[in-house]
């Protein structure tokens, strides 16, 4: 599995970079070749401060032979070309192989 993982920064309208992300980007990203999960939401903390990143997105696709192919296909393209509509305050792209491991303490 490979997965990417994308942190927004804060943007100055966080109610226009929502409903941005709803209605535009996140259909865009869901649409991409290959994507085998996507999920996203607005970060929090549990003390109340303020978080790092405003919104987290992450996608998987089953080797990161098909998620090259899904960035440089039609759809991956308008995308990426999106996020200039709306990720102004910048963001944080992290690409890395999925290792799972077996949780422990269980019963």
């Amino acid at each position: 599995m490979f997965r990417i993982t994308v942190h927004y920064n804060h943007p100055d309208d966080p109610e226009k970079f929502l409903d941005h992300y709803r209605s535009t980007h996140a259909p865009l990203a869901a649409t991409l070749p290959g994507l085998r999960s996507y999920g996203w939401g607005a970060t929090t903390t549990f003390d109340g401060s303020k978080p790092e990143h405003f919104l987290v997105a992450v996608m998987e696709w089953d080797s990161r032979d098909e998620c090259a192919a899904a960035f440089a296909s039609p759809e991956g393209q308008a995308a990426q070309a999106d996020m200039a509509n709306f990720a102004g305050a910048g963001a944080d792209v992290n690409f890395h192989e999925v290792v799972d491991v077996e949780p422990t303490g269980r019963a």
